[in-house]
Formats: C-alpha cells, sequence, structure tokens
C-alpha cells in the first residue's frame, strides 16, 4: 500500500458521501490507497453510511470508536492501524480540499517527514480564527517553531513520522510541532479552504485551552524526561541562593548575632526546600538511566543508518 488517509469523522452524516466521492476521485491518480474512516462514536448516521462506501467499495477501512474520545485519539486510532508509506490526514467536513495533495505530496519528495496546509485565507467565523492567532501565538512562545497554521489537518507524511507517535488530549493540533521537537523535518504550503459543507463545527476555545495545557505538558516531559536532573538543579539552585541571600540580609540587618525572625524562617525553607529539589532530582536521574539501560532504543530517533 503506496499511500494510507486517515479521516477522523464525528457527526458528518452530510459530509462523508461527497468527501468520499471527491477524495476517491484525487486518489484513483495518486496511486495506490486505503481510506480509513475513524468514526469517533457519532449519534447520527455516519457509521450507518460509511458501511454502505465500505460495502461497495474496499479501499474504504472503518475504525469505530465505542464513544467519542475527541479527534486527537482518533488521529493516533488511525496511525496505529494504516500500513501505506505514506499518510495522508484530512477533516471530514469538506473545508479541505483533496485536489491540494498532488502539491502536499510534491513538496514532500523534497526531503521533508511531514508537509503541511496553511490555511492562509481560512473560511470560518472571526472568533475561531482569533482564537488560532491566540493559540499559535502561545505556541511560538513555548516551542519556537515556525509553521503558521498547525491546526489544519489537511497533511502528507512519511509512515516513520506518525508510527511511533504518541498523542493524547487536544495534542492534533501540535502534532508538527511534536515531529519537529523529534527532529523531523517539516514544511508547509498554502491550501484552499472552503465553508464547511454540512453540519456544525466541533471546535471549541475550551479544546484549544486544553491543547496548549497539554503542549506544555509534553513539552516539559519532553524536555526534562531524559535529564530530569537539570530541572531540579535550575529551580533548586535558585531556590538555595534566594535562601542565601536571606541569610545575608538577616546578618547585614541585625549584624552577626542570631536574630530568629520571619527572614530567617523563609531562608531555611528554601535552603530545605533546595535541598529537596535537588535530592528529587537525584532519584529522577537515576530511574531514568536505570530505563534507559533496560531500553536503549528509547534513546533516540534514527533517521538513516549508513554502513
Amino acid at each position: 500500500m503506496k499511500f494510507s488517509v486517515v479521516i477522523p469523522t464525528y457527526n458528518e452524516e452530510g459530509n462523508i458521501v461527497a468527501l468520499y466521492n471527491e477524495l476517491t476521485a484525487v486518489m484513483k491518480k495518486i496511486g495506490s490507497y486505503e481510506l480509513i474512516f475513524v468514526n469517533d462514536g457519532s449519534r447520527d448516521k455516519t457509521l450507518e453510511k460509511l458501511e454502505k462506501l465500505h460495502a461497495i467499495d474496499k479501499h474504504v477501512i472503518i475504525i469505530d470508536h465505542a464513544r467519542n474520545f475527541g479527534q486527537t485519539a482518533a488521529f493516533y486510532s488511525g496511525f496505529q492501524n494504516l500500513s501505506g508509506e505514506i499518510v495522508i490526514t484530512l477533516d471530514a467536513d469538506m473545508q479541505n480540499n483533496p485536489r491540494d495533495l498532488p502539491r502536499l505530496l510534491k513538496k514532500l519528495d523534497k526531503g521533508y517527514d511531514v508537509v503541511c496546509g496553511w490555511r492562509k485565507h481560512r473560511k470560518d467565523p472571526f472568533w475561531m480564527k482569533f482564537v488560532s492567532k491566540i493559540a499559535s501565538f502561545a505556541r511560538k512562545i513555548l516551542t519556537n517553531e515556525k509553521v503558521h497554521d498547525p491546526g489544519c489537518s489537511l497533511r502528507v507524511y512519511k509512515s516513520s513520522a506518525v508510527k511511533d507517535l504518541f498523542i493524547y488530549g487536544e495534542m492534533h493540533r501540535y502534532i508538527t510541532t511534536i515531529l519537529k521537537m523529534k527532529g523531523f523535518r517539516v514544511g508547509e504550503l498554502v491550501v484552499d479552504h472552503r465553508e464547511r459543507y454540512s453540519g456544525k463545527t466541533k471546535y471549541t476555545p475550551s479544546k484549544v485551552f486544553r491543547g496548549l495545557v497539554d503542549l506544555l505538558n509534553y513539552k516539559f516531559w519532553y524536555t526534562y524526561s531524559k535529564k530530569p536532573l537539570q530541572f531540579f538543579v535550575k529551580y533548586g539552585s535558585i531556590l538555595f541562593f534566594i535562601g542565601i541571600a536571606l541569610i545575608i540580609y538577616n546578618f547585614a540587618r541585625y549584624g552577626l548575632k542570631l536574630t530568629i525572625g520571619p527572614t530567617l524562617f523563609l531562608s531555611a525553607l528554601f535552603i530545605i526546600s533546595a535541598v529537596q529539589f535537588i535530592s528529587l532530582g537525584l532519584l529522577a536521574e537515576m530511574q531514568v538511566k536505570t530505563y534507559y539501560q533496560e531500553n536503549p532504543k528509547e534513546l533516540a530517533t534514527i533517521n538513516k543508518i549508513y554502513k
């Protein structure tokens, strides 16, 4: 199988057939393919329409979730069950245009591991675009990642970039950010964006906020999980020096005699906290070293081995 197309679907009964027809017309010209529709607990006739498509076209594969787990979980299920060398993702609401796929694939061939669409002229309500801009600004501060539109689902990947990718919560918006942090080469291309064909958007500001929290958590974990001592020593040292500064201030104010008061108590609190921080860091470092000694393949993402 050359291409695997992963499409999360949730209550999209009015879009499924139109999307299938448009997507199939494009994919037949590109190469061998499979269409993986992940039905994420739809409560309308989405699954029924998918089953009818599957009955007449064996390119259609259905992954049916027991309930609505969210778009991130739908992408993850698709990534874990595909067989193609190249992975394509897009939304089921018809806002992504499948005719952009040949251009994205052409750019992928120029040495990238993932190419994502950039909805430069979005056909969405003002509030959605405003919230997305705030989220993008926060993401750039956290990660210094330059992709303009990480929330665009229209992307093409080499399968090596996503086959071991673990995402959760609302992190599908930050897949390109995560891949960039892992060392994969990320490109982007301006794509067409259309108004929703049928149904209602599932996009909410709360999901964006949860996504940023998940990204912050991932950033912390990715940065320090392999070297936790750096985190604990860094902030433990800050606490320690604050404690020492308070002791110096105490002596400067009251002389060399030991004067018990709020300043001395605070200095003792900071120094004790610093010792605890550094001790936790040492324990965490020992655990990490033990883990990587037992699982050496987890140390790095190997792109290629030259022999």
